[in-house]
């Protein structure tokens, strides 16, 4: 891949807060047209890598390029060819969905049609609604409309369905997917798995302010390649097996029981038990901690 390729490259990025070192010698690609999601504990530097790849912090070693240019020196060209939808915002509770689609519109050189932009975001019904208004899920698309307004080359998505039902967070997974397929290039931060298998192209996983695993949600930790769990049921006995050759087993229990294997169940390690497995910095965080670990940051 060649660096005309890439909106992201970051080599040895290092950030410290006094003694603290948030960011430790992290190394980032994110190609063109591609959806990467960036995974991590709270304290990982997830964020602070983030801002220091929107312009919005200085990094103090390491190389970074977005777009081509170093966020810390980029000018407003760079700017406008730029999104960013943060975790939470506020601004202007009073003005409607259209009044700040087409004010934040004005910002840009070359924005698209903000009408349009409300049409993709599916706010067409909410278009004289106060912000204030508007439901978690309409208020995050109306977060998007002000992030694509300015035909963004480069979208930064910061935890962008914390709160949502399942049915609009599925809604949203829609709405950037359909981004990427137009060609943006999409940063995303969570900590919903499930919507990084959905959404990502690839999955960076960070630790200790270096990214440990980066890879296909698939591929992530040699996720495909690890042992399979074959469960079934024979003579009344629930059965469990291991295998890196499900297949082979299956087949074989098909032709000793006589076609249909009763409770058949076949699982490969998750993307989640990859993940928790990629941040136990030691032995001594289990499974169990880290998964609550999990849990606790997905409700904030």
């Amino acid at each position: 891949m060649t660096t005309d390729d890439l909106a992201v490259r970051v080599t040895g990025l290092q950030k410290r807060y006094g003694d603290k070192r948030a960011v430790d010698g992290l190394d980032l690609t994110v190609a063109r047209g591609e959806i990467v999601a960036v995974l991590g504990p709270n304290g990982a530097g997830k964020t602070t890598t983030v801002e220091i790849l929107e312009g919005y912090r200085h990094r103090d070693g390491g190389d970074v390029r977005v777009l081509g240019a170093d966020p810390q020196t980029a000018g407003r060209d760079w700017r406008a060819r730029i999104g960013i939808v943060l975790q939470t915002t506020n601004d202007l509770a009073e003005a409607t969905v259209g009044e700040l689609v087409h004010h934040f519109a004005r910002y840009y050189p070359h924005p698209r049609d903000p009408e349009e932009v409300i049409d993709a975001v599916g706010l067409r019904e909410k278009v004289r609604t106060r912000s204030r208004q508007l439901s978690g899920g309409q208020r995050r698309r109306l977060d998007v409309a002000l992030g694509i307004v300015g035909r963004p080359e480069l979208l930064f998505l910061d935890e962008p369905t914390t709160g949502f039902d399942p049915e609009a967070r599925h809604a949203f997974w829609d709405l950037i997917a359909g981004l990427r397929d137009g060609g943006t290039t999409i940063v995303l931060t969570t900590h919903y798995l499930e919507e990084a298998e959905h959404l990502a192209d690839r999955v960076a996983v960070v630790r200790a302010g270096r990214v440990v695993a980066v890879d296909t949600p698939a591929e992530l930790g040699g996720r495909s390649a690890q042992e399979a769990v074959v469960r079934w049921v024979e003579g009344g006995v629930h059965r469990e097996e291991r295998t890196d050759s499900p297949t082979g087993l299956v087949t074989a229990l098909a032709h000793r029981l006589g076609g249909e294997v009763p409770g058949l169940q076949v699982a490969r390690p998750t993307l989640e038990d990859v993940y928790l497995g990629l941040i136990a910095e030691d032995a001594s965080t289990t499974p169990a901690a880290a998964a609550a670990l999990v849990t606790t940051e997905a409700l904030r």
